[in-house]
């Protein structure tokens, strides 16, 4: 397959086997997810490739039933439990969607109130607006602008069109919102308001499916005018040539609105996981980008880049322990767009 072969060899190998492994897995208790990934102990890489398998948390072997019991090697390879948590999309706080109750949504913004006290936060209305900054369907709380776009054309050319890229949850609404529908700037947990702080309108994106099929991208794009939407993002500076990410270890950046600019660390490729996104739905998402934790809740859309600059994922998930990201070459392919230069 041609995303097994896009990863390094010692891993692709290794994913073969998960692609076998992965459904029995993902039905044993306590699992959410399996991954790619090095072999951890006492919280230090031993340098050893192997199938990692994700749980909400590390029980005692004698707490689970034999059928739960995750074996020690699959094949030739060896297999890791790995603990991150409940995993959701966008972090509690700023993903509502149309399916909260009332209640709910009065608890979900006063998380967000209670998160706001920093002056420093990305939530201001800025014009043309970077990316990082904080952004959101009008009917939701808010989240990030990964960075300004155009539809995935040969070079030399004149775009007709310009966007702002990021989530399906952010900018349409977990599939809820219409295409047209008003994109704020700031975010409406932020204090943008309809007309006034309208700075695009929605243009496409992927659909999340909750039946149990693999997603590869929580993404969407909305239309705005060229003089409002900026390429740069925030402390980081324009976006390069978008990179497939092969393996895990490497370095990595991003701005969000939330939590600002942090680096953070790739821990598992090809990450299968089943996140969470409120109202009971639950999405599941396929070869997806594992790093250490370097988001909060309002983070979601985030472009996340390597070291030199190069865009190589989409922020859109994680818990306490982890942060999820889509491969960016997925995002650019699905939504038919051009991210970076390259």
């Amino acid at each position: 397959m041609e995303h097994i072969q896009a990863l390094d060899k010692e891993y692709s190998a290794i994913a073969s086997a998960q692609d076998k492994q992965e459904e029995e897995f993902l039905a044993k208790g306590n699992v959410v997810g399996v991954a790619v990934g090095n072999k951890m102990k006492n919280g230090k890489e031993t340098g050893d490739s192997c199938l990692s398998v994700l749980v909400n948390s590390k029980m005692d072997r004698d707490l689970l039933s034999s059928d739960d019991v995750i074996p020690s090697t699959v094949g030739k390879y060896k297999t890791d439990i790995v603990e991150v948590g409940d995993i959701f999309a966008g972090g509690v706080c700023c993903h509502q969607g149309n399916t909260a109750t009332a209640q709910e949504t009065d608890t979900m913004m006063h998380s967000m109130v209670q998160e706001d006290v920093s002056i420093q936060k990305l939530a201001t209305r800025l014009r043309p607006v970077e990316g990082g900054y904080s952004v959101g369907h009008y009917q939701i709380t808010a989240g990030t602008m990964a960075t300004a776009v155009v539809d995935s054309a040969p070079y030399p050319g004149i775009p007709p069109r310009y966007y702002m890229l990021s989530n399906n949850h952010v900018l349409a609404n977990s599939n809820q919102a219409r295409l047209g529908d008003p994109i704020l700037q700031p975010g409406p947990a932020d204090g943008g308001q309809n007309p006034r702080d309208r700075i695009a309108r929605l243009s496409r994106f992927v659909p999340i499916r909750f039946d149990g099929k693999c997603n590869y991208v929580d993404a969407a794009i909305a239309e705005g005018n060229f003089s409002d939407l900026d390429r740069e993002i925030y402390w980081v500076g324009y976006p390069k040539k978008v990179r497939f990410i092969t393996k895990p270890g490497e370095i990595v950046q991003k701005t969000g609105r939330t939590t600002h600019w942090t680096t953070g660390k790739i821990t598992h490729v090809n990450a299968t996981v089943n996140v969470n996104y409120g109202g009971g739905k639950v999405a599941k998402m396929c070869r997806q980008i594992l790093t250490t934790n370097m988001s909060a809740g309002g983070d979601s859309g985030s472009c996340l880049l390597d070291m030199d600059g190069n865009p190589v994922g989409l922020l859109f998930a994680g818990s306490s322990q982890v942060t999820i990201h889509n491969q960016m070459a997925y995002v650019q392919l699905l939504l038919k767009i051009r991210v970076g230069l390259g």
